[in-house]
């Protein structure tokens, strides 16, 4: 098990590909937080983790709410002493043409994806620090590597938590603490489920591989990345998109 004993965030960490990271570490032995809006469905999931028996603690936390934050790090300190791994995944889409873009759906995009990576990270750094070891993963996206129509916010915030690791590898590398992010083009997750097919169709033609990705293989990268097999990856931005060029 290449993450036995590790404890680790999960925001985001319900559904899609948070729930499917969470199950992941949880099988690759991390003792796992699982975090996000719905507390009901972060249970479900918490309880799901212990009846394959894994190891898991669940809470209630808005990314935007350093408050909550706060909570979550000193309970998950005060129950296993250490943080080892932070998957910041929490991320929402508000998308609109840039002429159309209201100011709402801009704030709301970049105070979730990138001021709540900002949040969550800052609330674990210096727990890393004492311990002289930490990994910090962030959900980015093909769009933050390439620009999306229709995504100005989306795109701005994505590209901004890749800016986030390559400097946040800058400082924190000397410190023993290794900051990476993922970049998954499309991905066959809840959110897709109303859209019509042929819009689906049209997304899996655009990839080579002709299909889009489950959200077990993007949690693999990050439990990867997690493990100490990637020793010595840091401020990378990997792409895992079936060779999806926007």
């Amino acid at each position: 098990m290449r993450l036995k004993g590790k404890v680790s965030i999960i925001t985001g960490g319900a559904s899609g590909i948070g729930k499917a990271t969470a199950l992941k570490f949880a099988k690759e032995g991390a003792i796992v937080a699982v975090g996000d809006l719905n507390l009901g469905t972060v249970e479900t999931i918490v309880a799901e983790i212990k009846a394959a028996g894994g190891e898991a603690v669940g809470y209630k936390v808005d990314v935007t709410n350093k408050a909550q934050i706060a909570e979550m790090v000193a309970d998950l300190k005060n129950r296993f002493g250490r943080i080892d791994v932070l998957v910041n995944n929490a991320g929402i889409l508000a998308d609109a043409q840039l002429t159309k873009m209201t100011d709402e759906q801009f704030d709301r995009v970049i105070d979730v994806n990138l001021k709540g990576v900002y949040n969550c990270t800052k609330a674990v750094v210096d727990t890393m620090i004492e311990q002289g070891s930490g990994v910090i993963l962030n959900a980015s996206s093909v769009v933050g590597v390439y620009g999306n129509f229709g995504q100005t916010n989306y795109a701005a915030s994505k590209f901004g938590v890749i800016g986030f690791v390559k400097t946040w590898a800058k400082e924190l590398g000397k410190k023993g603490i290794r900051a990476n992010a993922v970049c998954p083009g499309f991905v066959a997750t809840p959110i897709l489920s109303s859209m019509p097919e042929k819009v689906i169709q049209a997304m899996e033609e655009k990839v080579p591989m002709r299909r889009m990705a489950q959200p077990e293989e993007i949690a693999n990268v990050y439990a990867f990345l997690a493990s100490d097999e990637a020793s010595y990856i840091n401020g990378a931005a990997i792409e895992v998109t079936g060779g999806l060029a926007l």
